[in-house]
């Protein structure tokens, strides 16, 4: 049977973007709350649900600082770290509540412990955050999985995502690249929308933005380029705890983000033919365009000047192209003012 992880995966390339909600620890270490973020995000109509899975004696030391205090409530780095923790059968629930929801379940790991933790839960992708795309160590283990990584590029030089790629495809892994700038939130004259077709030609392979800008328009602006897949924060509101909330869009925001990105995928999957197009307004052409009518009431005979003649709706008589035409022939007939003037009233006049 295919599985809701297949669907989702099998758009990739194929011009439909993935469009991930990036929930990251915004749960605030609540499984509730994570679970309410599945179901949210779900409604909101996106492809995936991300969280990140961080294991603290795996990845940190007691002693690492906040860089940027925001917790009232944890003295370390690695305190947080241990209270963001859920353990594998929590993990095992969510991901099970995202596939009953249609949606792809991902979480980011940060040592390889959580990679072997995630693998066994059963990663479809995995997506490396910006920190740890030159950790070789954790590229290399995701590799043996087999399953696809996705690079953030937020921290690294162009040579160092060469060096992740080339890692990553020497192994024969699928590879995508998201253009991601480490601001939050991150302003628009950083968002570097240039690097997404440079990330195409370069590696070959599904290019994505990773957005912090808190607003739903660079994944508009990036999905009228071209993207494989889009990734955004989600709080359910701005009123929300965690560091990543004033990077984050709300959900409804998000449902406004997947309804627009459907509708530009749309739109540059079905090139217009003009003259098909204007073969189909041919009934409004009728009512819209102009034709020639009398100025004022004429006498048969009268010689027609250009202040006899006006251009007025509908479009259904002598087109007014054909005014210089026209203009001195000699009326067969008399007509009233405002009548539109036909190719039988007019001496020498023909179809």
């Amino acid at each position: 049977m295919t599985t809701p992880q297949q669907l989702a995966l099998a758009g990739l390339g194929n011009g439909r973007c993935l469009i991930i909600g990036e929930v990251a620890l915004t749960h605030d270490g609540s499984l509730g709350l994570a679970h309410a973020f599945v179901d949210a995000i779900a409604a909101a109509g996106a492809d995936a649900v991300k969280f990140q899975t961080h294991i603290a004696e795996a990845e940190s030391t007691p002693s690492e600082p906040f860089r940027v205090k925001f917790s009232r409530q944890d003295e370390t780095r690695y305190d947080y770290w241990k209270r963001m923790a859920f353990s594998e059968e929590q993990w095992k629930g969510l991901a099970a509540h995202a596939a009953e929801r249609g949606l792809l379940f991902i979480s980011s790991p940060f040592s390889v412990e959580a990679v072997d933790l995630l693998h066994r839960i059963g990663m479809p992708l995995w997506k490396v955050g910006s920190g740890e795309t030159s950790n070789r160590i954790l590229l290399e283990r995701m590799a043996e999985t087999g399953s696809p990584v996705l690079l953030s590029t937020g921290m690294s030089a162009v040579v160092e995502v060469d060096a992740a790629v080339a890692l990553l495809s020497t192994r024969g892994v699928q590879v995508g690249v998201f253009q991601c700038t480490t601001a939050y939130p991150c302003p628009p004259e950083k968002i570097g929308l240039n690097m997404i077709p440079f990330y195409r030609e370069r590696y070959g392979c599904w290019v994505g933005l990773s957005d912090h800008s808190a607003t739903i328009y660079p994944g508009l602006a990036a999905t009228a380029l071209g993207l494989d897949i889009l990734e955004v924060h989600v709080a359910l509101s701005r009123e929300m705890f965690g560091p990543d909330v004033p990077a984050s869009i709300t959900t409804t925001e998000l449902r406004q983000l997947v309804d627009g990105v459907r509708f530009i995928e749309t739109m540059r999957t079905h090139p217009v033919d003009k003259d098909a197009l204007a073969a189909e307004a041919a009934p409004l052409r009728r009512i819209f365009t102009r034709s020639i009518v009398a100025g004022r009431d004429l006498q048969a005979g009268a010689v027609l000047t250009r202040a006899d003649l006006r251009v007025k709706k509908p479009g259904t008589g002598l087109p007014p192209e054909r005014l210089d035409e026209v203009v001195g022939r000699r009326l067969r007939r008399g007509v009233a003012a405002d009548q539109l003037l036909a190719v039988e009233d007019i001496d020498g006049l023909s179809h």
